[in-house]
């Protein structure tokens, strides 16, 4: 085999891989020889430092303003001959290498392979078609409506694409319980994390494992069977546990008309009046249930509902007596027509009297 075959295939195997270093060492090749061919016929105007380069990058992509050009016969057969079909050559590839890139990067976006940087933010874990999103779209009401405007990442294990590329952003793992995997999505900076599997058994182990990686994030869990609700709050009582309410809301319409409806308007972040919660401020002082009531209800117009101390989510007080005190940490319930940022819960306390 002779010398001249041997090196087309090696050069043939490089360029077929066109890795990056293959195409930078072909890029300063090109500029070297370039170089020392006008040097070669004379072109001395076009090789200053602070042209060359300048020349050689308009020249080669073929732009061509015009403003420096060869003066020699010999200098434009070698602009003719070499600098510009080989530079055109080089800048097509650089450019479609480009584009590869920027196109494989978005595939994986997409397709959720790409690690995320994200904190505080809303972490859905689990696919269920329809229902996901729906829940997706609901998300993104309550994020707009929300004074930190969280992110919204869902994770999934099905093999499907990101739903929603310009709203949230998205993960595939294998496992909900491989770290590396869950490292992708962020878990350990998650603020709230929402579990909601098709199997019960797989919402249970993920819900222990979410556990276990992230003590200080909210985390709710969605059951079709409510047996398992005990099992699971008794390993992890932080974790909300939310069973379907299907059956009950059909048992609660027959003997209250309306009540499933109502219930239904309460949830819904559509339109009309909503549930939402607030917490009240750390030093904040004191306040009686009677003055938050009236306060809510007379400067934001929003009725209050019930409370609960410390996330005790457990433990929560509907519809409490109104002399019952409210301490700086509780979370207030209440209806209204939209959230409500920044309730001024100090100045409740200096006004009480007038309310």
């Amino acid at each position: 085999m002779t010398t001249w075959i041997k090196a087309k295939r090696i050069m043939a195997r490089y360029l077929s891989e066109m890795r990056w270093y293959v195409i930078v060492s072909f890029t300063l090749a090109y500029a070297v020889s370039s170089y020392l061919l006008l040097y070669a016929v004379g072109e001395y105007d076009l090789l200053a430092t602070h042209n060359f380069a300048y020349w050689l990058v308009v020249t080669g992509s073929t732009v061509g303003y015009g403003d420096m050009s060869p003066t020699t016969e010999a200098g434009k057969w070698a602009v003719a001959l070499y600098i510009i079909p080989v530079g055109l050559s080089i800048f097509a590839l650089l450019l479609g290498r480009i584009a590869n890139w920027v196109g494989n990067q978005w595939q994986k976006g997409a397709k959720g392979l790409n690690a995320l940087n994200v904190e505080n933010h809303v972490l859905l874990i689990g696919w269920n078609g329809k229902r996901t999103m729906q829940l997706l779209k609901l998300l993104l009401i309550e994020k707009a409506s929300a004074s930190n405007n969280p992110d919204i990442v869902l994770c999934v294990r099905a093999d499907i694409e990101n739903p929603m590329p310009s709203k949230i952003d998205f993960v595939k793992v294998h496992s909900f319980n491989n770290d590396d995997d869950m490292d992708r999505a962020c878990i350990d900076k998650a603020a709230t994390i929402i579990i909601d599997n098709p199997q019960d058994d797989m919402t249970m182990t993920t819900a222990l494992y979410c556990s276990k990686r992230n003590q200080k994030a909210h985390k709710v869990a969605y059951f079709d069977d409510e047996s398992l609700v005990p099992l699971l709050q008794k390993h992890c009582p932080e974790i909300e546990c939310t069973p379907s309410v299907a059956v009950e809301m059909l048992a609660k319409s027959a003997f209250d008309p309306g009540s499933s409806l109502l219930h239904h308007d309460l949830l819904d972040v559509y339109e009309g009046q909503a549930q939402f919660s607030a917490t009240i401020p750390e030093a904040t002082q004191d306040l009686k249930v009677e003055t938050v009531f009236l306060a809510l209800k007379k400067r934001y117009n929003a009725t209050f509902i019930g409370y609960v101390e410390h996330s005790d989510f457990h433990n929560i007080i509907v519809n409490p007596p109104l002399t019952d005190e409210l301490h700086a940490g509780a979370k207030v319930f209440y209806i209204a027509d939209k959230r409500i940022n920044d309730i001024a819960w100090q100045s409740f306390a200096d006004s009480s009297e007038e309310i």
